[in-house]
């Protein structure tokens, strides 16, 4: 599955998220998971990402 910047993705979790940066040749991103009232900047591999949204 090919991520871009800035798409919304659902994590393995059941989370969904938006990738604020790619690392490497797309080996991990830098995404913010969206919470109730906030959000949580945290690292993810390609192995924890279910789908992308959009």
């Amino acid at each position: 599955m090919k991520v871009k910047l800035y798409d919304n993705i659902k994590l393995k979790t059941g989370q969904t998220a938006s990738v604020v940066e790619i690392l490497g040749n797309h080996e991990a991103y830098i995404v913010d998971v969206d919470l109730v009232d906030d959000y949580e900047t945290i690292t993810v591999l390609n192995e924890q990402i279910a789908e992308v949204i959009s």
